[in-house]
C-alpha cells in the first residue's frame, strides 16, 4: 500500500492527474503500477486503476489477474471496480475512501447512481437501436468454436 500512496505523489507533482496510485501485486511482487495520468494523456480512462491492470496484463500475458491484489491508494470509483472485476482480481485493497476523495473534489457518487439507473433515466441518455441485427453477434459469438470466454 506504501508504494501505491508513494506513485500518487510524481503524477500530482506533474500535473498528470489526480493524487492516485495503484499497484497489482501477485505472489508478493508487483506485477503493475501506475499512476493517474488521465491530464498527461489526454484519456478519462487513464486512472491509477486502469493503467495498473493494463501494464499487469501485459506483463503477465493475459487478460485475467485472478491470483493478484490490487492496492490501491483510494477506493476505486465505478470504472475502475468495473475494470478489476473483468480483470477477476482476487482481492481490492484502499485507503482512502471515495467519501475523502469526494472532500477533494473528486465525487462519483452521482456515477455509482447512474449505473443503477435504467438506460432512458441516464445523464447520457442510452437508446437502444438495431438491436435484432447485433443480438445476431452473440450468435456468432456462441457458435465461434475457438472463442475464448472471458
Amino acid at each position: 500500500m506504501h508504494q501505491a500512496i508513494r506513485l500518487a505523489r510524481p503524477g500530482l507533482a506533474a500535473g498528470a492527474g489526480g493524487p492516485f496510485g495503484c499497484v497489482i501485486v501477485r505472489a508478493g511482487e508487483i506485477i503493475g503500477q501506475g499512476h493517474n495520468r488521465v491530464l498527461v494523456d489526454h484519456d478519462p480512462t487513464a486512472h491509477a486503476e486502469v493503467v495498473a491492470i493494463r501494464a499487469a496484463c501485459r506483463r503477465v500475458d493475459h487478460f485475467e489477474l485472478r491470483d493478484c491484489d490490487l492496492y490501491t491508494s483510494c477506493e476505486p470509483c465505478p470504472m475502475c471496480l468495473g475494470a478489476a472485476n473483468w480483470a477477476r482480481v482476487a482481492r481490492i485493497i484502499f485507503a482512502a475512501t471515495r467519501h475523502d476523495a469526494a472532500a477533494a473534489g473528486f465525487d462519483d457518487e452521482w456515477l455509482y447512481r447512474e449505473v443503477a439507473a435504467r438506460p432512458e433515466a441516464r445523464r447520457i441518455p442510452c437508446l437502444p437501436l438495431l438491436r435484432s441485427e447485433a443480438v445476431g453477434l452473440f450468435d456468432e459469438w456462441q457458435a465461434k468454436p475457438d472463442r475464448v470466454p472471458y
